[in-house]
């Protein structure tokens, strides 16, 4: 029995070495080989079909104790009929055994600039602060960590760094989610592996004023595609650079200095943005029935894209199969007999959120005297989303909704409109909350924003387009702000429509064209 207990302990402690050494967390193995870390910097054209629209730039800096990543990029999107420049650069700081220290992100588009950064406590506290680029309107937060973490954009970096990147090999590496600002794990697949062409310079053609690759180099690439939202799909060399990349019909790809700079610098504002390159018309759907009356009822079909994961059962939208039924709230529904202020059941709803200031004295004091003497929470809301409508003009922006500035600038399209009315609403007493997916407009599907309510339910409106409730036309996919809105960014371009009835009615079919 001693003999057999002493051989029992030896295995035990042979398997714990074997899983110790071969087994353990890829963020452990990480540190070891983030020594290999080398600094450089990476240059890409920002691409949408055949047209460059910006300027991106991947720098990486090393000390004996940190690791500095710095992300930058500028396009002109075309957005609403016109090129539309925004920038954004995050910069991170790592120790030498790649754990995160601090990260600062900053955002300049339309509207407000935005700015939030984080720093950590050790590996147990990561302590974030979101505001505007002036210091004004400020929300911080800390998040509980159980170990190391990481960022989305080093992902690339990390996956290289663990092990080389070898066809059919999964990692897990644990990641701020930036809708929730929570860590949490996801998975990742080395699908394939190919060689690539790059130019490591450049040269000037002075007959037609362009730059033009030279000194081309063969580089092996792998592709990694995430499984979960919040990782990395793209290829990436056997340093953790990116390769190549595509998102919301953009393509990330590496070239020299000149030929992704200077070229995009010298067409910049020289060409005009059609349908067929403007992002709010190639990401919408065009409808197969004709809709023109008020939508108080609506049965489709949803095909062509992962829908797990999102928001799309509730009390007035069901989802059985690829069959979605969408019906308008009716009154009896909307009658409430409590007073304002009240909270819903899961305390929803109601707290100050970043960008979304419910305690700015300028929104106290404006949702007071909207609600005036009124305390029944309909009449609340529906006084607000009157006010919104009226007050807020329609006019498409691009950038990060911020309810102050909106306030300011009583401007915006359907995020700022919503912005300002769930401040408003949690300011004068009323649990709101945002929604996001797709709203039918003359003819097609586009990507909506628009606020939900609860009397009694979650009720959705509409002070875009003057709503109160929304009709049925509406097509909840995302409950929560831009950055959990994100996730929309996988049904671009995927997601298919067929409408089968109208009130309750079939569906008169029209063309089937959808972009």
């Amino acid at each position: 029995m001693v003999g057999g207990a002493i051989i029992l302990a030896w295995l035990a402690g042979l398997a714990l070495l074997v899983r110790r050494e071969y087994f353990r967390p890829q963020i452990e193995r990480l540190a070891e080989a983030a020594t290999r870390v080398s600094p450089g910097v990476v240059y890409y054209g920002v691409v949408q079909g055949d047209r460059q629209v910006g300027f991106a730039s991947s720098t990486i800096d090393t000390t004996a104790t940190s690791i500095t990543v710095t992300d930058y990029l500028v396009a002109d999107l075309p957005v609403g009929g016109k090129p539309r420049r925004a920038t954004a650069r995050t910069t991170v700081a790592l120790s030498r055994a790649f754990h995160l220290a601090k990260f600062d992100l900053a955002i300049d588009a339309e509207g407000s600039p935005v700015r939030a950064g984080g720093r950590v406590d050790g590996d147990s506290v990561l302590i974030l602060g979101v505001g505007t680029r002036d210091g004004e309107s400020v929300d911080s937060q800390r998040v509980a960590l159980t170990g190391p973490i990481l960022l989305p954009t080093l992902v690339p970096l990390a996956v290289a760094l663990t092990d080389r990147p070898k066809l059919g090999k999964h990692y897990i590496l644990p990641v701020l989610d930036p809708s929730t600002m929570a860590p949490h794990d996801i998975g990742l697949d080395v699908r394939a592996e190919s060689l690539f062409v790059v130019n490591d310079s450049a040269v000037f053609d002075s007959t037609t004023r362009r730059w033009h690759g030279a000194l081309p180099d063969t580089v092996r690439a792998w592709q990694i595609v995430a499984q979960t939202a919040g990782g990395f799909s793209g290829w990436i060399d056997e340093q953790g650079r990116i390769m190549s990349t595509k998102q919301l019909g953009f393509d990330l790809r590496r070239l020299p200095y000149e030929v992704a700079f200077e070229n995009w610098r010298s067409d910049a504002g020289h060409v005009a943005v059609t349908d067929d390159r403007d992002i709010i018309e190639t990401t919408a759907i065009a409808a197969n029935a004709r809709m023109s009356q008020h939508i108080t009822a609506l049965k489709l079909t949803l095909s062509g894209a992962n829908l797990s994961g999102l928001d799309i059962n509730g009390t007035h939208q069901q989802l059985n199969g690829d069959t979605l039924i969408v019906s308008e709230v009716p009154a009896s529904d909307m009658a409430t007999a409590k007073h304002v202020p009240y909270r819903s059941p899961d305390g929803s709803g109601w707290e100050p959120e970043p960008l979304l200031q419910t305690t700015d004295r300028g929104i106290i004091a404006l949702a007071l005297r909207i609600r005036g003497r009124d305390r029944d929470p309909r009449v609340v809301a529906q006084k607000i989303n009157a006010w919104v409508h009226d007050s807020i003009a329609d006019r498409i922006t691009f950038g990060v909704p911020n309810a102050v500035a909106v306030l300011r600038s009583r401007s915006g399209d359907c995020n700022e409109h919503t912005q300002i009315f769930v401040a408003l609403s949690r300011a004068a007493g009323v649990p709101a909350r945002i929604a996001a997916g797709l709203a039918y407009v003359d003819g097609k599907f586009y990507y909506h924003a628009w606020p939900e309510v609860f009397l009694d339910d979650w009720v959705p409106v509409d002070p875009t387009f003057g709503q109160f409730p929304a009709d049925a036309a509406h097509l909840r996919f995302i409950v929560g702000g831009l950055a959990r809105q994100t996730e929309l960014l996988r049904l671009m371009g995927n997601l298919r429509i067929d409408v089968l009835s109208v009130n309750g009615s079939a569906a008169r079919r029209s063309s089937p064209k959808a972009k």
